[in-house]
């Protein structure tokens, strides 16, 4: 089994982690059954967010008496030092641990840094000095705060997406990463769902030593897939990299990431999925993208107000309206029969 040192934490894992966002999702015996099937196969990395609604209060359900066993990285969006507090001390009582290894702001628009009048980063620091904490991490979807991050020095870890749809730059941050010894936990290693081989997904992160790659799990399936490739790796060869190849040339560019940070819009469009419909339609069974239910959401984009709220609050850069607006186009087509899928 490959495994994976995050920097200077120490933390050696198997390169296979549990990314516990979907769980939100699941009744409680079902979470619980994956987060324990996980662990029984040799999973020991568990990353989730006091955001992720009852996400936390399962793990705990899950996997507290093997507490010892695991490593648990969790996250706070707080504004403010009490905000902060109160987060820590919810998911200590959440996961039903005294200690956090990796404890991560949550994709800030700032590098949080001593001095800085927010006093976080020395909340930080007191929650280490205590015990309640035992690394500091981040988390983002922007590449100038990442970058500051990383060269900052101010942190051990730092999680952002990264897929075999990475830029250049997207590269030259895990490099980065590598040289300050700063862990690189993989977000969105499927791009969100938009990626739907889980082979090729798996054996683009074999070519990074330094990643730890955290995949989201909502479906027993799902983490028998993970689970298989991580006692029998793949590796890249000729033929996943013309399929990796193939993908990026129809995929990069200006599309929809799903990471949710425009929302909510003002009047109820599900951005994150509408405005990735055509990619989405055509890479995965298109009978539940073409439901009343779907139909709905798509047509709410006509009563978009094109107020850029989504565009500003893109970490991307993208013009969300007018993706929008391509998808519904796009998608009307494909209801009256004039494109083929």
């Amino acid at each position: 089994m490959m495994t994976v040192t995050l920097g200077s934490t120490g933390i050696t894992v198997p390169k296979n982690a549990f990314g516990a966002l979907p769980i939100q999702r699941c009744d409680e015996d079902t979470a619980v059954k994956l987060l324990r099937k996980a662990y029984d196969n040799g999973i020991r990395f568990f990353d989730t967010a006091n955001a992720y609604t009852d996400s936390e209060y399962k793990i705990g359900q899950a996997l507290a008496d093997v507490r010892d066993d695991i490593y648990i990285a969790t996250k706070t969006g707080a504004s403010t030092v009490e905000g902060f507090w109160q987060h820590l001390n919810l998911s200590l009582e959440r996961m039903k641990t005294d200690h956090i290894d990796i404890y991560q702001f949550h994709n800030p628009a700032f590098c949080p840094k001593p001095g800085d009048g927010t006093g976080l980063y020395e909340a930080m620091l007191e929650a280490k000095a205590k015990g309640m904490i035992r690394h500091i991490g981040i988390t983002n979807h922007r590449l100038n705060v990442a970058m500051e991050a990383v060269e900052s020095g101010l942190y051990e870890t730092l999680q952002f997406p990264f897929c075999y749809l990475a830029t250049e730059k997207d590269l030259e941050l895990v490099k980065a990463c590598k040289e300050h010894n700063v862990g690189f936990i993989a977000m969105k290693g499927l791009s969100g769902g938009l990626l739907n081989n889980s082979k090729l997904c798996f054996a683009w992160m074999t070519e990074f030593d330094n990643v730890l790659p955290i995949w989201g799990v909502q479906r027993e399936y799902e983490l028998d897939e993970f689970l298989e490739m991580g006692k029998n790796p793949v590796f890249m060869d000729d033929e996943i990299r013309a399929a990796i190849d193939k993908d990026r040339k129809e995929l990069l560019g200006n599309f929809c990431r799903a990471c949710g940070y425009c929302m909510p819009c003002p009047v109820g469009i599900e951005i994150f999925t509408c405005a990735r419909m055509s990619q989405l339609i055509r890479r995965s069974p298109s009978a539940a993208h073409l439901s009343p239910e779907s139909q709905a959401k798509m047509m709410k984009i006509e009563e978009c107000l094109h107020c850029n709220k989504c565009a500003s609050k893109c970490p991307y850069n993208l013009d969300t309206p007018t993706l929008l607006q391509e998808n519904l186009a796009d998608y009307k087509r494909i209801l009256a029969g004039e494109v083929e899928i």
